[in-house]
């Protein structure tokens, strides 16, 4: 059947098993073939075959979003100065009214333009490192990220807001913490990583809040600590509702939820407060403040982005031939079972496999391999005096016995150990930055 080019509003209706349903929204390229798609206004799609749709009108020719950046937003020189640096993510992304797809392409100045609200707490600079799909960035981006919030402070930004995508920036936030606070010290100012798990075009949004939040804040919140979590902090919904936004350390943060506004939670650790975002756009902190005892870091810690850490994920597809291959990297991050435990006992004589791990496990570590332990619980501590295996494992010589740094932040600290060519070790053992607290929550 013919059909209006993509990028018309029109109006059709459709035969379902519940009966005839009419729509009206923006016809987007088909989803498949022989279908018709539509953008309603809430922001979600609708996918119809063309066999079902018995009319379909053209409302009006293409309404594309207005483009037309809005350079007259005052300015309160009153106000601190903080930098959004942009990586990209669902928080700076448009919907192709041709394609139907959700692309990361605003332009950082496009965030102001888009939430004038913004211009209520700070004065803002824009920076843009890339519109990086979370999930592609590595060490080197780490490193761009610390240069630009070093750029930040040195000309005079009280904070910065890094723009990430979900996925993967608990771990960017845990590299932006070990680089400012790893060797003792704090960051000259907030940083703040944010993020939206909806997209802009979507009526269900949480990106807008966040980044209120957010700026808010790296400009008004108490100076960091460095040493309990909040050398770098998460700002996200602290629930499904609009209203708050949990800060949480940067350090022991993951993503728990492909989908969920308030997908991000503590790994033992509580949120170390809330911004409650008004519908005005105003907002509050609410939270203990510390008085810091660190002295001020000049100069973030850079990554070594030749170090390669092979991750490996206990069970019963884990063998021998995987450690062997294990020569290639600089360490190993083991993901093992309850309280830290690989496979390396055959009680029932019927698995030789588990023999084979753990001669694997013993040659890697007497040959000077750097094996640390991580648990696939997410909560909790590593505890290998608990069994007998446990303890034969640290016979072996692996590492990580006590530690309840989660692991996503545990890549991050083995890289960054490696990286500063500490004792791992002894750098294990330690809390450098609120990533391996003492103290273990539900």
């Amino acid at each position: 059947m013919g059909h209006p080019e993509s990028g018309n509003r029109v109006r059709l209706t459709a035969t379902t098993p519940e009966g005839a349903v009419t729509h009206e929204g923006i016809l987007l390229a088909p989803a498949a073939s022989e279908h018709l798609t539509v953008k309603l206004d809430n922001g979600y799609n609708v996918t119809f075959a063309e066999s079902e749709i018995t009319e379909i009108s053209i409302i009006s020719d293409a309404i594309l979003p207005d483009e037309t950046l809005n350079s007259n937003v005052p300015e309160d020189p009153n106000l601190p100065e903080i930098w959004i640096i942009h990586t990209g993510g669902t928080i700076a992304s448009k919907v192709d009214y041709v394609t139907g797809a959700v692309a990361a392409r605003f332009e950082p100045e496009e965030l102001l333009d888009a939430i004038p609200e913004l211009a209520k707490h700070a004065r803002i600079r824009t920076v843009k490192l890339g519109n990086m799909w979370s999930d592609d960035i590595r060490a080197r981006h780490w490193n761009a990220m610390m240069v630009a919030t070093k750029d930040a402070f040195d000309s005079g930004a009280v904070g910065v807001v890094i723009t990430h995508g979900t996925d993967t920036m608990h771990y960017s936030a845990a590299a932006a913490a070990f680089a400012w606070a790893g060797n003792g010290g704090r960051p000259p100012g907030r940083i703040a990583f944010t993020g939206s798990q909806r997209s802009s075009d979507r009526g269900s949004t949480d990106g807008t809040e966040n980044l209120l939040a957010a700026v808010h804040w790296a400009a008004h919140g108490p100076a960091p600590t460095g040493e309990n979590g909040d050398a770098s902090v998460i700002i996200m919904h602290a629930n499904s509702n609009d209203g708050a936004c949990a800060i949480m350390p940067g350090c022991s943060t993951r993503k728990f939820h492909s989908s969920k506004r308030d997908a991000f939670q503590g790994i033992n650790a509580q949120p170390l407060g809330m911004v409650l975002v008004g519908r005005s756009g105003d907002c509050q902190i609410e939270m203990e403040v510390r008085t810091p005892t660190r002295d001020v870091t000049t100069k973030p810690t850079s990554f070594d982005e030749g170090k390669r850490i092979l991750q490996l994920v206990a069970g019963a597809h884990m063998y021998a031939d995987q450690i062997e291959f294990a020569s290639n990297y600089d360490a190993i991050l083991f993901h093992g079972t309850g309280l830290g435990h690989l496979p390396i006992e055959d009680s029932n004589g019927d698995s030789p496999e588990n023999v084979a791990m753990r001669k694997a496990v013993a040659d890697y570590c007497t040959n000077g391999g750097i094996a640390v332990m991580v648990t696939q619980c997410i909560h909790g501590p590593i505890h290998m005096d608990v069994y007998n295996k446990g303890r034969e494992q640290q016979e072996l010589g692996i590492l990580g016995n006590h530690a309840t740094t989660g692991p996503d932040a545990a890549l991050v600290k083995l890289h960054f150990l490696l990286s500063t060519n500490q004792d791992v070790q002894a750098g294990w053992g330690a809390d450098l930055c609120g990533e391996n607290g003492s103290s273990i929550f539900n």
